[in-house]
């Protein structure tokens, strides 16, 4: 059990590097946050899915990565930052107090989430049902897809 703490914590780690190593407020620098996002939602996923054992320090790691990407991802938007980034949609100038009220519900519910961890993988669905909902409603009204 200590192997997979130590392994949690060496991949947060390990994903911090990643925004460090972007400049802020480039398309970059957002995506490295956003792939943070996706890395500990697919870890939960795997465990909802039964694709991987139930293991508590694996949901507490993502929870947390997803907690505080979601308190710093807002900066990644400052003004003058508006171009050179075809995902990011123009709404999210316009309507900064919105997306900075999207990103802090985000992280307010991981962080509840956390408090009450989930015992088993159907509680991690649930708590994926919840984020699912604040990154799905935010993509919605914020990004572009460029695929």
């Amino acid at each position: 059990m200590k192997f997979k703490a130590i392994a949690a914590a060496v991949v947060v780690a390990g994903m911090g590097v990643t925004s460090v190593l972007a400049q802020e407020g480039t398309h970059e620098s957002r995506s490295a946050l956003m792939k943070k996002v996706g890395g500990s939602a697919g870890a939960m996923t795997a465990i909802a899915k039964g694709e991987k054992p139930y293991d508590a320090e694996v949901v507490k790691a993502a929870l947390t990565t997803i907690s505080e990407t979601a308190k710093v991802f807002p900066d990644q938007f400052k003004p003058g930052t508006e171009t050179g980034d075809k995902a990011a949609s123009p709404k999210i100038w316009e309507k900064m107090d919105d997306f900075k009220a999207r990103a802090a519900k985000l992280g307010s519910d991981a962080e509840k989430i956390l408090a009450q961890l989930p015992a088993d993988a159907a509680g991690v669905g649930g708590a994926l049902k919840t984020l699912g909902a604040n990154c799905g409603g935010c993509h919605e009204n914020y990004r572009i897809k460029t695929d």
